[in-house]
Order: structure tokens, then sequence, then C-alpha cells
């Protein structure tokens, strides 16, 4: 994509909190119809618009059903945000728009001002069509009586819930800081030259950086929340019984924990049970993303569930394991997951789902190698395994919902993290193929890919396995 280069990142903008199915298909238009009314009602122009209507292009109208996209749409023009939207009102905050048909202008309460917005009629699908920056690409247009346009916008979701918009001169801007780091990296070797400098870690690096934008109280305490809240979403996962949303594909994280419960003593004969519990905690946060629920951004919500389960095996099945190693893993993750931000893509729709499911495999088993001990050099060999062997994945979901192959493709690549960090333990650090080779060969491979395995559901298993049509799902 075109435009300003990303110049920090922080690990809090790759693990955000928000909610399901998916960060670049429902937490970032929701953020960019919020960021649209904001910009309206701070115009001039506000005073002559009547309606409102918005176009989803290329993979957003492609599977913007079967992600909620329509429903994010219409909870972002509210004002709500991924964040802080109450997850059990959002069902009765978007039907009380299609029964008005209309939004009010923010920051007119105490003189509302509405917006004529029909949802089934003003949210348009133009999936044969793409705007030139990015796959997922959406216009917002404010009209007046008479049906001109008095104001336009167009943002682009390019993974992650990052948003990056066209200015007045048609230039692709991305928002983000532009903060002064003790120590900046682009790639991984100059992380790990930074890290041969100063004898740190690389969380110590990483954490130096994020000292320039919060305390270090601040940092810890964040972070800890973050992982309070995996942890809730994997409790929710493991409880929720029943069907999923739109394919009515049935819940099983809440039937394997109830098998793992009863058999504790299976662990004993059977090393491998530890895979078992693996597998629950990311299909628990998938289940819980799947149907809208809570869940944290890592770096995507199609792959949200990899590195909380790969981070609870660590607390869990570690000797040692505290919270102050969350952290370490939490930071060293984050700085990963900056590299292929800044030097590929964490987005289904530009490079496939090696750019979410590997991306986050590579995190986590770079999170995991430093927190069982592992030299920055075996970090940067673990994530680099991770990412490898994940090359070439396809984003081909079933009727444009985040189940089949999502909820299982997690679990897998969570048990892949652990390996390739055990890999790299067993190693020196040193190897053939580094990781900044490999993303440069993630980013390479999603260029070739042809656009109908990059989140459209018009390739893979989206048209060789029977489902419901995205058109007849439930919305």
């Amino acid at each position: 994509m075109g435009g300003n280069l990303i110049l920090t990142i922080s690990v809090f903008d790759l693990f955000a909190i928000g909610i399901g199915p998916s960060s670049s298909h429902t937490v970032g238009p929701m953020r960019a119809a919020a960021q649209f009314m904001t910009l309206l009602a701070a115009n001039p122009v506000a005073t002559r618009a009547t309606r409102l209507n918005v176009t989803l292009y290329g993979s957003l109208a492609a599977t913007g059903r079967g992600h909620g996209t329509h429903r994010a749409l219409v909870l972002g023009l509210l004002g709500q945000q991924p964040e802080t939207v109450p997850i059990d009102e959002m069902a009765s905050l978007v039907a009380q728009v299609h029964e008005s048909g209309e939004v009010m202008l923010p920051g007119t309460e105490a003189a509302p001002a509405f917006l004529s917005f029909d949802p089934t009629q003003d949210i348009i699908f133009q999936s044969r069509r793409s705007l030139p920056a990015h796959p997922n690409g959406m216009r917002f247009v404010a009209l007046d009586s008479a049906g001109n346009a008095v104001l336009e916008s167009v943002f682009y979701s390019i993974g992650g819930g990052f948003l990056a918009s066209e200015n007045a001169a048609g230039e692709v801007e991305i928002h983000e800081r532009d903060d002064v780091l003790p120590h900046e990296f682009d790639s991984g070797a100059e992380l790990l030259a930074i890290c041969a400098e100063t004898g740190e870690a690389i969380s110590e690096i990483m954490l130096r950086n994020e000292l320039t934008l919060r305390s270090r109280e601040a940092v810890f305490s964040e972070l800890l929340h973050i992982w309070h809240v995996m942890q809730e979403c994997i409790k929710a996962g493991c409880q929720r019984t029943g069907v999923m949303p739109g394919i009515k594909i049935p819940r099983r994280a809440a039937g394997l924990y109830a098998q793992l419960q009863q058999n504790p003593e299976r662990a004993l004969t059977d090393p491998l049970t530890i895979i078992d519990w693996v597998n629950l905690y990311a299909l628990a946060v998938n289940e819980e993303n799947a149907s809208g629920g809570r869940v944290v951004t890592a770096p995507t919500n199609g792959a949200a569930g990899i590195i909380p389960a790969v981070l609870l095996y660590y607390r869990r099945f570690i000797p040692g394991a505290n919270d102050e190693g969350v952290v370490r893993f939490l930071l060293t993750a984050g700085a990963i997951g900056t590299l292929f931000k800044k030097n590929a893509s964490i987005s289904g729709a530009e490079v496939g789902c090696q750019g979410e499911v590997g991306s986050a495999c590579a995190m986590a088993a770079g999170g995991l190698a430093e927190v069982m001990g592992a030299t920055p050099e075996q970090v940067e060999n673990a994530a680099e395994i991770g990412m490898e062997h994940n090359l070439g994945l396809t984003c081909d979901p079933i009727g444009g919902l985040v189940q089949v192959p999502c909820i299982e493709r997690n679990a897998m690549a969570a048990v892949k993290a652990i390996n390739a960090a055990r890999l790299a333990l067993r190693g020196d650090g040193q190897h053939i193929v580094s990781l900044d080779r490999v993303i440069k060969t993630m980013r390479d491979t999603g260029r070739d890919m042809k656009t109908k395995y990059k989140e459209t559901s018009r390739g893979g298993l989206a048209t060789n396995v029977v489902h419901i049509p995205v058109n007849h799902i439930e919305c």
C-alpha cells in the first residue's frame, strides 16, 4: 500500500480489546464509521446533511455479511467503539436503527439532529470491485436533501483493526504515531543488533520503547488486563454450548472441557493430553470470536486464539511461570508483530491467512521461547519457524464466516507455535532462513496469491464444501 510509513507500533496496537468476529471486517469498519461521524459533526456542511450511505468494496463486501460488517457499521455510526460496546446490547442497538431508519449526529444531544439511514438500503456491497489501495475499502457519504454529496471519506481496514484513509489529494495515510523511540527497529536484523549492543532481551527492548508512551506501571497493568480479558474469553468459550450464528456449527469447546475435566488420570499415561488442553484454549477463544463475543485482537480476530492458548500453556504447564513472564511474553510477541505489520501484512484480505494465523503463530512462538529462557537469536529463530511453516496459507472461509477452517486452524497453529519454540530452544539460534527473509517471502507469496484465496469466499474450501450461501445467513 502506498502512503505514509507506520513509524511506531505499540504492543497495545497489536493487542486491542474488541469484538468478534473479525478485526478487519468488524473492528475496523466500526472505528471508521465512528470516525466519519466525528468528522461530519465537526464540519460546517453537517447542517446540510440529511442522510448517509456506505459502500463496501472487495473483500469487505464479499464476506461482509458473514463477518457482521453491516452490524459493525451501524454501531460505529451510533458512536460505539469495539473496546467498549456493550455486547449484550448490540443486537437491540442495531434493531433500533433498522426500525427508526435514522442515526443521530454526535454532539447534538441537546437539540438532536438526525440523519436518514436505512441499513438494508444504504449499505451497498460491491464485492466485484476493489478500491486501489487495499481490498478492504469503504466509502462513507453524507448527502443533502437533493442527493448531493456534502462530505465523503474513504477508509481502508488494513488488518488488526488498523485504519488508513485517503486525504484530499487521494493519497493514503496510515493513522499511527510518530514518536521518537530509544530503540527504533524496522527489521529482525536491526532488533538482534540492538539486543547484541545492549545485552538485553527482546522484551526489554520493546519495554523501553513502550516507556516513551506510558509508565512502567501502566505497561504492566494494561498488559495484565489484556491477559485477563484473554482468560475471560477462554473461560466463556469453555462454558457456552449450542451453535454458532450463521451456518449453525455446534460449539465444541465446552464438550472438550468437560471430557478433560472428567479424565485427569489420562495425563499420567498420555503426556500429549497437554495438546488437548492447548486445543481447547484456542477453540474456546475462536468460538467466542465467531459468535461476536469480547476478544483480544492478537494481532487479528481471525487468529485471536493462538496467543492466548500458548500463553495459558506457559502459565499452567511451564514451571516458574508468573505474571512477569506473561508481560515479557506479550512484549516479545508485540516486537515480532511489528515486523510483520511494517514489512508485510496481517490482513487476510491482502495476503491470505498466512498473514493472520502465520503472524500470530510466529508471535506466539517467539514469546514462548523468550519466557522459556531463549536468547534473542533463538527467539528470532522460533518466530521464523512459526511463520515458515504457515507460508502459502489461504483465507477461504466457508460462507464468509470465521468458523471453518478458522477455528481449528487456530488450534493447529497454537500447537505449532509451541513446537517452534521447542525446536529453537534445542538449537543455538543459527539457521539458514532469517525472520526477515520469511516475512518478505510471506509478503511476496501474498502478492502472487489469487484474489479468490484472500478472504473473498470465492475459492478453496469456501467453494468445495456444501454450505448455506452468505445471503441466506441470518444477519
